[in-house]
């Protein structure tokens, strides 16, 4: 077997296929991949030995961001949205991101709900904390758990309502998007406001958004507004990475049993119909909503915790797609004997 014929945990497609090449053979393995996957390192380097029928593997795992369709330093955006509220988007947005930066990649995080931010307070910003303003035209953005975060609520006092018409709030986001100093990302990761209305239009007009993953609860009529939201996407050409079916069970902390709230299988159903991956389904827990009201959101908490592991396999699902549709920036892997 040769390390070209190994099978991407995530994309059901050969190392090969996806441009690596091995330049020669042996027991140690250098690569280079499309997505960060440092979670992952330990798990690939066991696959690759048994694939290889070697008995162990010592693996150099690095990552690469494809070159993208991004805006300034910014190689890739993130979208990610809701058909409507109250799904648990914003937690999931805030801890896709900090999953991200934890698997290896450089992260900003911009709070596109211009009605209603609560990303300041998840990322634990403190309230009344201003950006700083560079050559007084860009916006620096705050830095929190290892993300550049860029929120409405930095800008206003947090129980100020957005009053605003459609074109003042979609002003605001390119103003927010544009003029925000993002430096030199892989991935700026937008949660959006729910439903499907002018921020998401203004969104996919104006920035070059590399994909969208849509979060939705088992619930029918949750999943009814995620197809909407499906739909949407597709209408303006921007990909859809997947869906996160949200809430998907809670576990019994007595007996460990495990409930399905809010129905079974809904996300798979979904997935399905429209042809795109279930990236991950996580849990109705206290502990997730309490973090993130905390400023300490699950993945920033505790980056080895069972939730947090399942965000952080989210995350390299989610990058995984983005590499597979830009498999032009192809990565490289060498081998060389002991």
């Amino acid at each position: 077997m040769r390390v070209e014929q190994f099978n991407d945990p995530y994309l059901n497609r050969t190392w090969g296929e996806l441009g690596v090449r091995a330049l020669s053979s042996g027991h140690r393995v250098s690569a280079t991949l499309g997505y960060p996957a440092a979670g992952l390192a330990a798990s690939l380097a066991s696959d690759l030995a048994g694939f290889l029928g070697a008995p162990s593997i010592d693996l150099d795992l690095n990552f690469k961001a494809p070159a993208g369709r991004g805006f300034g330093q910014v190689k890739h955006l993130i979208a990610v949205a809701s058909g409507k509220g109250g799904v648990g988007k914003s937690t999931t947005a805030v801890n896709l991101a900090l999953a991200l930066e934890r698997e290896g990649a450089a992260v900003g995080l911009l709070d596109a709900d211009i009605y209603g931010p609560s990303q300041g307070m998840m990322l634990g910003v403190a309230s009344g904390k201003r950006p700083e303003v560079k050559d007084e035209k860009f916006f620096v953005p705050i830095k929190a758990w290892g993300l550049k975060a860029m929120s409405m609520s930095f800008l206003v006092d947090e129980n100020t309502p957005m009053v605003w018409r459609g074109p003042m709030a979609t002003g605001a986001l390119q103003q927010l998007l544009g003029q925000t100093d993002w430096g030199a990302l892989d991935y700026l990761v937008v949660d959006m406001p729910p439903g499907t209305g002018d921020i998401q239009l203004t969104l996919s007009q104006k920035a070059p958004v590399s994909g969208a993953v849509i979060v939705t609860t088992p619930q029918d009529i949750a999943l009814l507004d995620a197809r909407k939201g499906i739909e949407m996407f597709r209408k303006v050409d921007i990909p859809v990475l997947g869906v996160v079916e949200n809430m998907s069970f809670f576990t019994c902390p007595e007996c460990g049993a495990k409930s399905e709230v809010f129905g079974g299988g809904g996300g798979e159903r979904v997935s399905a119909e429209f042809g795109v991956p279930l990236l991950g389904q996580l849990p109705l827990a206290p502990d997730i909503r309490e973090q993130a009201d905390g400023g300490r959101p699950t993945v920033a908490a505790d980056a080895e915790s069972a939730t947090a592991l399942l965000y952080r396999d989210l995350a390299r699902h989610a990058a995984a797609r983005i590499w597979a549709l830009d498999t032009a920036s192809a990565p490289t892997i060498s081998m060389a004997d002991d």
